[in-house]
């Protein structure tokens, strides 16, 4: 295998803060022999000045489709819609697996130009377990954006802040009303991340997973204050919220946080909404009477920027260290050769 190149991008997301590898990692895949180009990013949570130490290369944001053709592109966000051909390969969240809007058109892309999607989501073993993951650090912030509205303490527009400073607005006041939070999906990452929000709240969460949501008790859901989903589904299975539960005499949900953020995939189990929240606008009213908010913010490990970031670079370098054709990062080509061959897609080869 030739030389590995790392291209770390500049996001896009205007909202985006997070890296997939921060600077202290960046010593260790430059001292093992990696070439790493770090873009300028006005955004970014470390400077480009703290990568430059680390022994990388500068280079101009968004300049990647000008980087070697070998260069492996790394990020975490979605890609800006030029250039129509992708002609490298490229690490992120892609989001085109699922039949997700867009999802075609970008595979089209990469079709076009013979580069590839390595995607995060499918950085998986041998059992298919992910290998590095933001789930806790979405779900603990999405619990917290849920607390926050339901006590009438949630400001907009969000802006990225530290654990320690969330904690401090997040932890229970005198006067605050009780209320009663349930999480799906709570043995899995998101899940443990929102459990740990709601009890740093002062609340202690209904903890629903596999279980609980084979044989769906819809009414005892709806009996809960506040929902925060924290289910990634692979296969498509029955909804937990339908259009008609939000209007159903039974409903006690007031708050509902949506961490997945599904919308527009036929495996989202929440089609009550049919687009997500953002920063500037973090909440939408889904009914009136009673009230029931939705926030679906779909980069919220991007609120605790630097938290976030540290733990997903520690799991990722030891998966970059070892970047080659099989592994890890076969079953990622594997995946993507899968998927445009679902659409039928005809692929250039990728030719370093």
């Amino acid at each position: 295998m030739t030389e590995l190149h790392l291209w770390l991008r500049h996001e896009h997301r205007t909202t985006e803060r997070r890296t997939p590898v921060v600077p202290a990692d960046a010593r260790r895949l430059v001292d093992s022999g990696i070439t790493l180009t770090v873009e300028e990013s006005p955004q970014r949570i470390f400077p480009l000045r703290e990568y430059e130490a680390a022994g990388c290369g500068g280079a101009p944001a968004g300049s990647w489709p000008t980087a070697p053709r070998d260069a492996v592109v790394l990020g975490l966000k979605e890609l800006p819609d030029a250039p129509g051909e992708l002609t490298h390969r490229h690490v992120y969240f892609g989001h085109a697996y699922k039949r997700q809007p867009g999802a075609a058109g970008l595979l089209r892309r990469f079709a076009a130009g013979g580069g590839a999607l390595l995607d995060l989501e499918y950085l998986v073993d041998e059992e298919g377990r992910r290998l590095a993951a933001f789930g806790f650090w979405a779900g603990y912030p999405g619990a917290a954006l849920a607390v926050l509205r339901h006590r009438g303490r949630l400001t907009a527009p969000l802006a990225p802040t530290t654990k320690d400073d969330l904690d401090a607005v997040l932890r229970p006041r005198p006067g605050d009303p009780e209320f009663t939070a349930l999480v799906i999906g709570a043995l899995g990452r998101s899940g443990r991340g929102a459990v740990a929000a709601f009890r740093t709240a002062g609340v202690e969460a209904v903890r629903w997973d596999l279980a609980e949501t084979r044989d769906l008790d819809r009414r005892a859901l709806l009996g809960h204050d506040v929902l925060v989903n924290a289910v990634l589904a692979t296969t498509v299975v029955p909804p937990f919220l339908r259009p008609r539960d939000l209007d159903s005499p039974a409903r006690r949900l007031r708050t509902l946080c949506d961490v997945t953020c599904d919308v527009g995939s036929p495996f989202n189990v929440l089609p009550v909404y049919d687009r997500t929240t953002d920063w500037a606008e973090p909440v939408r009213r889904l009914r009136e009477r009673p009230p029931l908010d939705l926030i679906a913010i779909d980069n919220l490990p991007a609120l605790l920027p630097g938290e976030s970031s540290t733990d997903f670079s520690a799991a990722l370098l030891p998966q970059l260290l070892a970047f080659g054709p099989g592994g890890a990062w076969g079953r990622c080509l594997d995946r993507f050769d899968q998927a445009c061959r679902e659409l039928g897609i005809e692929k250039r080869e990728f030719d370093s």
